[in-house]
């Protein structure tokens, strides 16, 4: 096969002004036909949780499991957007665990709760409890939901089709431990926007760009089909938009060989453009297809490493070349990595701006009020110039009104949002 020329491909790659707008259409488009209950590659699901106003008070507990580790932490809301410094304890959940009985796992994290509670003197006056639980969940309330499908290497039995949050109730109660009330069930996405919005009212978006992507954001009930009363005293409702699976983007014979070699082709499409597991894999079609190299083994760390190399031959990505098995390189070859590797993480930004800019303009057509996205992830954290390049597509799709969009880095929302969101539910309940 003959060799593209590289600025055909970085040409390919960009996602231009106009084709920055066409994704916002149909970004918009997509929302409302999940909203409405419509054929969608948007699943738009409600969460059954409101924002926090910040006045919360009380000490509340958090379990967040999202993979093989998780914590349990303890945290006091103080009122006024503030917050204590957090009691935490970190887990690491075994094979058995992980794939044996319904029992084994969540007697498992009873267990590690009933320990917690024990070190931190917890044991005896009633709690509320915050559960951030990052797997499919079709939720059916703010604190019940059955497991649609285990992921991240998951397969423990008799979990799929079931309400998780009574299973660990059962649990707690086999545990001996009765002064946990479960009152909200959340994933991480949710719980990034709760833990900034708890301190800046103002916050109404959050978002996670790192090993995977998705989004939310504060909706009115009335556009919601299907609800009726929620509980919701402020008449919204967060939305878990799961945009990964977002299928209105053009695709490169890059895009096409990483879908084709994925465990799911033909989904998650925009995962696959922005998310820290493939933005490195495409970069690796890319060389491989172009400069001809042997390359394998092309991670997204390995971007950021080559995008940071300020040094005049580039030494630096010459390094990383070597590591992955290119023995020796050129300047040209390791500019044209180096052009390769900007132009992906480029285009998965832009794909992430047009998202957040159809996300805005649905909740404020005319951008006239002040909007806070909380985003956490290792890729908008770590990698130099993603978070920058999301901000200029922001202002090359809103203007001066840019001004009134604010990027916030959100660490380990998906811990504090769900203690916070605990305490949103308990006081709506009430």
């Amino acid at each position: 096969m003959d060799k593209t020329p590289i600025d055909k491909i970085i040409k390919d790659l960009d996602i231009s002004a106009s084709e920055m707008r066409r994704l916002v259409k149909s970004f918009t488009s997509e929302m409302r036909r999940g909203l409405s209950g419509a054929r969608s590659s948007l699943k738009m699901i409600p969460t059954y949780a409101s924002q926090p106003t910040g006045e919360e008070t009380g000490e509340f507990i958090a379990l967040d499991l999202g993979g093989t580790n998780f914590r349990i932490l303890s945290l006091e809301l103080k009122g006024e957007g503030r917050i204590g410094k957090p009691a935490i304890m970190s887990f690491k959940l075994g094979q058995k665990e992980i794939s044996g009985g319904e029992n084994n796992l969540f007697d498992f994290i009873a267990s590690r709760l009933k320990l917690f509670l024990s070190k931190n003197d917890l044991l005896g006056a009633k709690h509320f409890l915050g559960f951030t639980f990052s797997f499919p969940v079709k939720q059916t309330g703010i604190a019940t939901g059955d497991l649609v499908c285990w992921t991240k290497g998951f397969s423990a039995k008799g979990v799929i089709g079931k309400d998780v949050v009574r299973l660990l109730n059962e649990a707690l109660i086999r545990c001996g431990v009765g002064n946990l009330n479960i009152s909200a069930m959340l994933n991480d996405t949710v719980g990034t926007l709760a833990a900034e919005s708890y301190e800046d009212r103002n916050c109404d978006i959050g978002v996670i760009i790192g090993t995977g992507t998705n989004a939310c954001y504060s909706e009115t009930l009335s556009n919601i089909s299907g609800i009726k009363n929620s509980g919701s005293a402020s008449g919204r409702m967060i939305i878990n938009i799961e945009w990964g699976n977002f299928d209105k983007l053009k695709k490169t014979r890059f895009d096409l060989e990483v879908d084709e070699m994925s465990s799911n082709p033909g989904e998650q499409i925009l995962e696959k453009m922005v998310s820290g597991m493939y933005l490195g894999q495409i970069a690796e079609s890319v060389i491989r297809q172009t400069i001809a190299s042997p390359i394998r083994g092309f991670t997204t760390e390995h971007m950021s490493r080559i995008e940071s190399d300020v040094s005049k031959d580039l030494s630096n990505t010459g390094r990383v070349l070597k590591s992955l098995g290119v023995k020796t390189s050129t300047l040209k070859v390791r500019a044209e990595v180096l052009s390769i590797c900007k132009a992906v993480s480029s285009r998965g930004a832009r794909i992430v701006a047009a998202c957040l800019g159809a996300i805005i303009l649905k909740m404020d057509p005319k951008i006239s009020s002040s909007h806070t996205i909380a985003i956490d992830g290792t890729v908008y954290e770590k990698h130099p110039t993603f978070a920058k390049n999301i901000r200029a597509g922001l202002k090359g799709l809103f203007g001066r009104k840019a001004s009134r969009v604010k990027l916030v880095l959100t660490k380990d929302g998906s811990g504090i949002g769900a203690a916070i969101t605990a305490a949103a539910a308990s006081n709506n309940r009430r």
